[in-house]
C-alpha cells in the first residue's frame, strides 16, 4: 500500500456519487486498483464491497451485488499489485490484460457456483482445479 492521489472516478465512488451507467468493468478495476493503493487490503475491500453494493441497490438491482466476485477480484488485483512495479494504472493494465476480462475468475470458479445465491452473500473459496468442469 502506498499513498497516492486517487482519480475523480474513485473519489466519486467513495462518496457514493458515481453514475452506475458509466461504471463498467474497466472502471471497477480502476477503482479497486486505486483503493488498494490508498488503503490496506482489509479497508480497501470493505470500502469497495460497500460501494458496489450501494451502486447495485441505487440502480434498483441489489441482487446484482456478488460478494464472491467482488472479493475475488479485489484479492486478484491486490496479488498482482504486490508482484508488479508501480507503473500507475495504465502500466498495471498493460502488465495484466487478463484483469480486463470479466471472465478471468473462471479459472478458479465454476459459473454455477460463482453466480449462486450463496456466492452473492458469502465469500466462497475458489475451487480446486481438479474439481472444475471443462468450460
Amino acid at each position: 500500500m502506498t499513498h497516492t492521489q486517487t482519480s475523480d472516478l474513485t473519489q466519486a465512488f467513495e462518496a457514493h456519487e458515481i453514475d452506475n451507467t458509466q461504471f463498467r468493468h474497466a472502471e471497477h478495476v480502476q477503482v479497486a486498483y486505486e483503493l488498494l493503493q490508498k488503503y490496506d487490503f482489509i479497508d480497501a475491500a470493505a470500502i469497495y464491497a460497500k460501494g458496489i453494493r450501494t451502486l447495485a441497490a441505487a440502480a434498483g438491482a441489489p441482487q446484482k451485488f456478488n460478494l464472491t466476485i467482488t472479493y475475488a477480484f479485489m484479492s486478484l488485483i491486490a496479488e498482482r499489485q504486490a508482484q508488479s512495479h508501480n507503473g500507475g494504472f495504465a502500466g498495471f493494465v498493460s502488465a495484466n490484460p487478463d484483469l480486463m476480462c470479466k471472465d478471468v475468475l473462471a479459472q478458479w470458479y465454476d459459473t454455477a457456483r460463482l453466480t449462486s445465491d450463496t456466492a452473492r452473500n458469502v465469500f466462497l473459496m475458489p475451487e480446486r482445479a481438479s474439481n472444475m468442469r471443462a468450460a
